[in-house]
């Protein structure tokens, strides 16, 4: 039993105990080119929370982890079978129910781990900032918390090198041989604002990739995925304990 995992406790303890900061981690249920499963933002949220909070926990941070949320907002890859698509509305919903839970129990900041590109929690938080004032809600999205470039060949948008090493190291029972996976080359759209990143629009996955995936995984390895988790579990340990560890009155400098 990990005491920092809400699942694998119990009452007796949980009762026992008192928590400064919940972990939600938030992925997606999606097809990851030829050769990554389904579930692969969730174990990754689901490893990363856990590695994170260890850290965490054994550095003094009253942490509890809750149970991976397992679907995301896919509207761009309806056409896709079995993308299990959660609408922006739908999730602001699930949150506010969470938020609810914590807020009841005097448990004041949340930190959602997001593993997924598609989800956005931005305006979420704004609303229910205002709706629960004792709050602290953060989004954390641990893929943006290094440089791709200090770990891998190819930079990484979905199923590429960066999380096929992951799941070579986490889960490698889960991935095929790397010679059934596309090259995960993809079309970009053709208006010079939204390629410059000034200007956004969803992108129809369909029309951007035959293989759903996007970023080349044939040079992935499970030792740069242990090395490249080792560090972003590490850095996103770091703002766990800073946020348990801090009065809502210091979160400012």
């Amino acid at each position: 039993m990990r005491p920092y995992i809400l699942a694998e406790t119990n009452w007796k303890k949980i009762k026992e105990s008192s928590f400064d900061l919940a972990v939600l981690p938030w992925g997606a249920c999606e097809a990851h080119n030829y050769h990554l499963p389904y579930g692969t933002d969730i174990i990754e949220a689901d490893h990363i929370a856990a590695e994170s909070a260890r850290l965490a926990w054994e550095k003094g941070a009253k942490v509890i982890v809750l149970p991976a949320i397992p679907f995301g907002v896919n509207t761009g890859q309806l056409d896709v079978t079995l993308d299990m698509n959660m609408y922006p509305s739908t999730q602001l919903l699930v949150l506010r129910d969470v938020v609810d839970v914590l807020n009841r129990h005097r448990m004041y900041k949340l930190i959602i781990l997001n593993s997924h590109g598609g989800n956005d929690f931005k305006t979420m938080i704004r609303e229910l900032g205002a709706q629960f004032p004792n709050m602290f809600i953060s989004q954390c999205n641990w893929y943006q918390a290094l440089d791709q470039k200090l770990f891998f060949e190819n930079k990484d948008d979905h199923a590429g090198e960066m999380e096929t090493s992951l799941l070579l190291y986490l889960r490698p029972d889960l991935v095929q041989p790397l010679t059934e996976a596309a090259d995960g080359s993809a079309k970009k759209f053709a208006f010079t604002a939204i390629r410059e990143g000034w200007a956004w629009a969803e992108r129809q996955w369909t029309k951007v990739t035959d293989s759903t995936g996007v970023g080349d995984p044939r040079q992935a390895t499970k030792e740069k995925g242990e090395k490249y988790f080792k560090a972003v579990t590490e850095k996103v340990a770091t703002f766990i304990q800073q946020v348990a560890k801090s009065d809502r009155n210091s979160f400012y400098e």
